[in-house]
């Protein structure tokens, strides 16, 4: 086992340069970078200013505003291309990058100001209470119901929650988030949850139990709406999985040595058909953490990572895209990592040192 994870831990660095690397140059490629995008809003703000329309200079970042009401000349072209970086070769842009992301090293954002490491930190927060807790209502969930459809398989129950469980997945999960706030955040019914955010104005007025209980009372509707939406695929993975074990020649020989039905159950089926559940776990709990939420954060106004990134993307603001990507990219190898040490936590039997 030891000497499994070593090997898993050696290849991690050149995974990990490997993404980085291909999604550098792929977004290298893409047309319209900060620079060409940056010389676009100086040539529409310089025009709407001459209109009158922005004031006093309208919200601006601080990098535009010194360039304001100036002619865009090859000139400044280059004082912009210098400004991002971008006056240098591609390959020495690529080395220097890596060379800082060895040392966690982001650099700054090119439009908020800010470090990036000072924007995730902000943003990480939001997004880990989410996948969290939709995580853990999930598998809380989908484990227990999907033993129950095992066992009661063919009945009137199976047929009843297969229902409820085909139409929770057939609904999108942002359409299942906007019902939420029609029915209960004030939208057209009864108004018992907030709209926005993970905390009161008044929280920081509040005792240590006043702000969890306030934490709750606004994160209820967005983690609902993801539970809702991802507990479908769970549940029938996980009954499946126990109406295979349930069927094998190991649990009708149990039961002709007299083994009662629910050491059964849970003393030999539960370990064998959890392995596979086990599996999807990291890739349930990533999924939301990363991209899963990003629907649900834009609907319940939430600052959280999903929305950094994809406003970044959009922005093409390179140093944010990056670094949130090369921490994505390091959750998701390390919690597959942890779903292996779960294999083996569930299974002994299970031999990673055979496999290497």
């Amino acid at each position: 086992m030891f000497a499994y994870l070593c090997k898993r831990l050696a290849l991690l660095l050149p995974t990990l340069l490997a993404i980085i690397t291909l999604n550098f140059f792929i977004i290298q490629a893409a047309p319209g970078g900060p620079v060409e995008r940056m010389l676009a809003q100086l040539e529409n703000l310089n025009v709407a200013d001459s209109k009158g329309g922005f004031g006093a200079g309208g919200e601006i970042s601080t990098t535009m505003q010194g360039y304001k009401n100036t002619a865009i000349t090859e000139q400044m072209r280059e004082q912009i291309q210098k400004l991002y970086g971008f006056d240098k070769p591609i390959l020495e842009r690529y080395l220097s990058m890596i060379a800082s992301y060895l040392t966690f090293e982001f650099g700054e954002s090119y439009y908020k100001q800010q470090q990036v490491w000072k924007l995730i930190i902000e943003r990480l927060p939001v997004s880990i209470s989410l996948g969290l807790w939709s995580t853990v209502l999930i598998y809380l969930i989908s484990i227990p119901l999907g033993i129950k459809k095992a066992v009661a398989h063919g009945s009137r129950f199976d047929a009843w929650s297969s229902l409820v469980i085909i139409v929770c997945h057939a609904i999108p999960t942002f359409l299942i988030a906007i019902l939420f706030i029609v029915l209960f955040a004030g939208g057209s019914f009864f108004e018992l949850f907030p709209l926005k955010g993970l905390s009161s104005d008044y929280a920081h007025n509040l005792g240590f139990f006043e702000r969890a209980l306030d934490y709750l009372w606004h994160i209820t509707l967005p983690v609902l709406s993801l539970t809702l939406g991802g507990f479908a695929a769970l549940t029938l993975l996980c009954k499946n999985s126990f109406l295979e074990e349930i069927h094998k020649q190991y649990t009708i020989t149990a039961a002709i040595k007299g083994a009662t039905h629910v050491r059964i159950l849970y003393g030999h089926v539960f370990r064998n058909a959890m392995l596979i559940v086990i599996a999807g776990f990291p890739s349930a709990f990533v999924g939301i953490f990363l991209s899963g939420s990003l629907l649900i954060e834009i609907i319940f106004s939430l600052e959280g990572l999903g929305l950094l990134g994809y406003e970044s993307a959009l922005n093409r603001d390179y140093p944010v895209v990056f670094g949130t990507l090369y921490i994505f990219t390091l959750i998701g190898l390390l919690t597959t990592l942890v779903s292996d040490l779960c294999y083996r936590l569930i299974d002994p039997r299970i031999d990673f040192e055979a496999r290497t």
